[in-house]
């Protein structure tokens, strides 16, 4: 008996493709601390840094996998992950018992395991100070990752100020990211890793109970990443940045919190950098900073913020000012500010909404929501989410007519196969479906004929293809294929055809010949996975029309039509055509 992992080598191809893996291959002997698990499979992986890699069996997906190396960091599934997942295949290989006609017990079930997070803490407190500081000589020796870190603090921690504020400027400095008066965006992720550095000097200055230093320093760090975001003219060339920056941005609040800097001039720091080329892109949140400011800070950001926004109404002083009082807790405030532009499809008066209901004033709140419908009236643009959210409380309340009339305008105004559903659900909610369908039935009948006339209903896309779509959900294949006739597109064809392939083969033989003849001209894996299927539909068609011999003549034109094309050959030669 062997032990199964849940995913094989082509699993692992399939998820990296042909180069990461044939990378990942090179690295599988120099895996270690493999910790296979009940369905998660955790090493570290050597490279430039120690990389820390975790898998994960996906059932039918086969696995998927996690690196912390920067091309892991972006999603991808990387060469370090396929080093785990081989070493992980060959262990099990190697630790599978020889074959025996001596019958093998069923295994047991596995026992839960603790989260491996949640030992660490309380271990690491269990040591005394020898043990710990053995430890750490022991783990930096066999990480230089670590080692170099532990190094930074120290240097940082004897370091006289102007030493730490010119290492931080060394780093920041734009350099070789900025030729000929734009940032080159090749550079951009060697930048991002002096940014990151950066941020670990300012963290080993928080250790050092310096925090009063990282405070000014990360505060200078933001503002040259202004400069070098300014130069760049965007956000685009720039993405290897947000992370760190967003680092920088959350060790200057730590730092903040540690050296309890001046209220003042921290709220006029805080208001300047938010309203600033880089502000928007931090993720800073003035809420994240109440207890930095405190009630007199927090009041003197509000008054620069406003400020601001009168100078220039809307954009970024708008979105601050409103962040601003919601960080004061002043709900009917923060309400007045929303309600100077409410937009016209009700999507302000949802905020307002959710302001007041998390404040305990759901009566309020559901109020507001009713005045956004009928502001929004009959358009077809009316913030879906509020008519979720208003629905959603009409029914805990209880107040299904309501829900139904809502969902019914809805539909009136979209006409669309969702809005359809939705009013069908909340009609039988209320055991009035069969009326009510009855009357949408008609009305998307007459949205078709004012169509198909030449006339326009603004926000209703295609009437016609959208009675196709409700009919379909209905179940009436026939009536959807008398509707289709010169409007369907070739989606719902082809559902239509798959649907009465049994019971009208002809009608549907046409539909798959005809969608077949455009994908003769194309090639590629997509084109003739199509034409495959089409091929087995229609020889279904002709064997229920009892014209087999037909379909053989076709298939045999076909192939010597496209007897040059191997990979097609080879997969009609796999479905038997």
């Amino acid at each position: 008996m062997s032990i199964q992992l849940g995913f094989t080598e082509d699993d692992l191809r399939d998820a990296a493709g042909p180069a990461s893996f044939s990378r990942g291959e090179d690295y599988a002997g120099a895996v270690s601390g493999l910790d296979i698990g009940d369905g998660t499979i955790r090493a570290t992986v050597p490279g430039r840094e120690t990389y820390r890699v975790e898998l994960v069996v996906a059932g039918r997906a086969g696995v998927a996998g996690a690196c912390d190396c920067p091309y892991g960091a972006d999603g991808h599934f990387c060469k370090h992950c396929v080093a785990v997942g081989l070493a992980a295949l060959r262990q099990t290989v190697s630790a599978a018992p020889e074959p025996s006609a001596v019958a093998v017990p069923a295994p047991r079930p596995a026992v839960a395991r603790p989260d491996r997070e949640d030992l660490l803490a309380p271990w690491l407190e269990s040591l005394d100070r020898d043990a710990l500081l053995a430890l750490l000589v022991e783990e930096s020796a066999a990480d230089p990752g670590l080692r170099d870190r532990l190094l930074l603090r120290a240097e940082v921690a004897r370091a006289e100020r102007p030493a730490v504020r010119d290492r931080v400027k060394r780093l920041l400095d734009a350099g070789a990211l900025a030729r000929g008066g734009y940032v080159d965006p090749e550079e951009a992720g060697a930048y991002a890793r002096d940014v990151t550095q950066a941020v670990t000097v300012l963290r080993a200055l928080i250790a050092a109970d310096r925090a009063a230093e990282a405070v000014d320093g990360a505060r200078w760090a933001l503002w040259r990443l202004g400069e070098v975001y300014e130069l760049a003219g965007g956000a685009e060339d720039l993405w290897d940045l947000f992370p760190p920056v967003q680092d920088l941005v959350a060790v200057h609040l730590r730092a903040c919190r540690a050296a309890r800097p001046d209220p003042e001039p921290t709220a006029r720091w805080l208001v300047g950098h938010l309203l600033g080329p880089v502000g928007e892109v931090t993720g800073a949140d003035p809420v994240d900073y109440r207890d930095v400011l405190g009630p007199a800070g927090l009041t003197r950001a509000l008054d620069l913020a406003t400020e601001a926004w009168r100078r220039e109404p809307g954009g970024k002083a708008k979105r601050l000012r409103e962040q601003l009082l919601r960080a004061q807790g002043d709900v009917d405030a923060l309400i007045a500010a929303y309600a100077t532009d409410l937009a016209p499809n009700g999507a302000t008066h949802l905020r307002i909404a959710r302001e007041l209901d998390e404040a305990g004033r759901a009566g309020d709140a559901l109020e507001w929501a009713e005045r956004g419908l009928r502001a929004a009236g009959g358009r077809h643009d009316v913030d879906h989410d509020l008519v979720e959210w208003t629905c959603a409380r009409y029914v805990r309340a209880g107040r299904l007519d309501d829900a139904l009339t809502v969902r019914r305008g809805l539909f009136r105004a979209q006409g669309s196969l969702q809005s359809y559903r939705s009013l069908r659900s909340a009609a039988r909610a209320c055991g009035c479906w069969e009326d009510e369908r009855e009357a949408a039935l008609e009305l998307l009948e007459l949205l078709r004929a004012h169509a198909s006339r030449g006339g326009v209903v603004p926000g209703l896309g295609h009437p016609a293809r959208t009675l196709v779509d409700v009919l379909l959900d209905e179940g009436e294949v026939d009536a959807a294929w008398e509707a289709a006739a010169g409007h369907a597109d070739d989606r719902q064809l082809l559902t239509l055809a798959d649907r009465m392939r049994d019971h009208r083969p002809a009608d549907a033989l046409g539909v798959y010949l005809r969608l077949l003849e455009p994908l003769k001209q194309s090639t590629g894996d997509q084109a003739y996975d199509e034409v495959t299927r089409l091929l087995r539909s229609i020889r279904a068609c002709h064997e229920r029309l009892g014209t087999a011999e037909e379909f053989s003549h076709r298939l045999s034109a076909l192939r010597a039509e496209f007897k040059r094309r191997p990979k097609l050959m080879k997969l009609l030669d796999e479905n038997g055509l």
